[in-house]
Parts: C-alpha cells; structure tokens; sequence
C-alpha cells in the first residue's frame, strides 16, 4: 500500500502546475468509470452560523464551465446535499439524484434543494462519488467523480476505495500547488483581541457593544478592528469578519458561547 501511495504521489510531481495534476488525476479517474471531475477548496466547511462556506477555489474536468457560475455565484454550493453530506462525514460516499434513489443524501433532499437536482439531471451527471478531505489546520476539500454513462452503482462502489485513495493523493499534490498563490489563503496573523473583536463583530454587535464585553475602550476596540480589517485586505469590518469566519481564523462558536458576557448584554 505504502508502495502504491508513494508511485501517485511520485506521479502527481512529474506536473508542476495545479492543472496539470488536475489533468493527470482525472485522466486517472476516467479509468475506474469516471466521466467528469470536480475538485474544491475552502478554508473552513461550516460558517459560525451552520452554513456551508462558498469555496476559495473550485475547477471542473468534463463539466461546462457554467457550473462554477450556479455553485459559487448562485450559491447552489450551499444547498448542495453531497456538500452537506460532505462537511459533515470523513468517508468517501456514493451518491444519485435520480428519483427514488435511496443514497446517504437522501435526508438532505428538499424542496430547497431541488434546482441542485435539476441542474445535475439536466446536464447528464446523476450520480457520483465523493470524497471529503478534512485537513488538520481546518481546511476542506471535496474531490468527486461523476459516473460515466453505462457505469452502474455497483461499479461505483467496487472502485470506490480507489477513487478514494487517487483522491487524498490527489489533494495533497494540489494543495501544494495553490497553497501559496490564493489571496484567500495567504497566511496572515491575528493577535487574541483581534480575533475576539472580529468575532463579536461576525455576530452582530457594535464598537460600543464590544467595549463592554471586553472592558476596554471604544477607540482601542477601533484600532483593534481597523488594525485586522487591513490585514485580511477588507474594505471594512464586516467584509473583514466574513473573511475571517471564511478561513477559519475565528472560532466555530459564537461571541456569546466564548465570551459569557454577550450572552446576557441584550436581556
């Protein structure tokens, strides 16, 4: 196993670009009776709210690029069943939109989600395999292949543990690839009162209310908050927060679960 692991990662570094790995992991991908491929990236899966975060990046094989539009700018991500599967399971999963299908996405299947089904059904891309990836530092990934005409559940399943290894390879090649070239995610560091500031700025409350919460003054709130707004390259302190909760600098919990003093500010 250890052997096979390191000859994809060793092919995997024969590709010096991100599309080139893609390229060569979906070449890979088409041989188990994959017919498209997606691939994406976010710096934290869960927003404070529950909410599925829209990802930092996110490349298609096989798919027309009018996808990427419905996803992250229509915002069919966030009601997508496989991603709220996803986010919250570390297995790679098969699923099917067909009517009637029974698949692990079933209990995320609503009403809501319909224009989801609609668009996949449309564009002949029923079923699929997922792999979630869950990096140590909060990052999340999803690689998923849908099945090529003819290719049955049965053949899905029979190949999934393959699919799934390709894939955990595949993220880590990727991922080095882009780490360092998104703005979304350069590194950048926020002191403790930043952090907290922006966090209670995420939940809604003012300067004034935050001087409260953390007995200090309006303008040293202020200065804490336009100090972070720069850093993370926002145009102003809710833009800032948004990014901040976006690539999991801030905890998953409320102001009002980490500070006790907010929860009862507003009684």
């Amino acid at each position: 196993m250890l052997d096979r692991i390191e000859t994809i990662r060793h092919q995997f570094a024969r590709h010096q670009t991100l599309d080139g790995r893609i390229d060569h992991a979906f070449e890979a991908m088409k041989k188990l009776g994959f017919g498209a491929m997606i691939y994406d990236y976010t710096a934290v899966p869960i927003d404070p709210s529950g909410h599925i975060a829209i990802p930092a990046l996110m490349k298609l094989r096989n798919i027309a690029s009018g996808m990427h539009e419905y996803w992250c700018d229509r915002g069919y991500f966030l009601i997508d069943p496989v991603q709220r599967l996803a986010a919250r399971t570390s297995v790679p999963f098969f699923w099917n939109y067909e009517p009637g299908a029974d698949t692990r996405i079933r209990r995320f299947v609503t009403s809501e989600t319909e224009p989801v089904a609609r668009y996949l059904l449309d564009n002949d891309m029923p079923a699929g395999v997922t792999v979630p990836i869950h990096m140590p530092h909060g990052g999340y990934a999803t690689v998923t292949g849908t099945l090529e005409p003819g290719v049955t559940a049965d053949d899905a399943l029979h190949n999934i543990a393959d699919f799934g290894l390709l894939a955990q390879v595949f993220h880590e090649a990727a991922y080095q690839a882009y780490a360092d070239t998104l703005p979304d995610l350069a590194p950048v560091h926020l002191t403790a009162r930043e952090r907290q500031c922006l966090r209670y700025c995420a939940d809604g409350y003012s300067a004034k209310e935050i001087s409260r919460f953390i007995g200090r003054s309006i303008p040293t709130v202020v200065l804490h908050l336009s100090t972070a707004t720069k850093k993370l390259g926002a145009r102003n302190r809710t833009q800032a927060a948004a990014i901040a909760v976006r690539r999991g600098l801030l905890d998953v919990f409320g102001a009002a679960h980490a500070y006790p003093g907010a929860a009862t500010a507003r009684n």
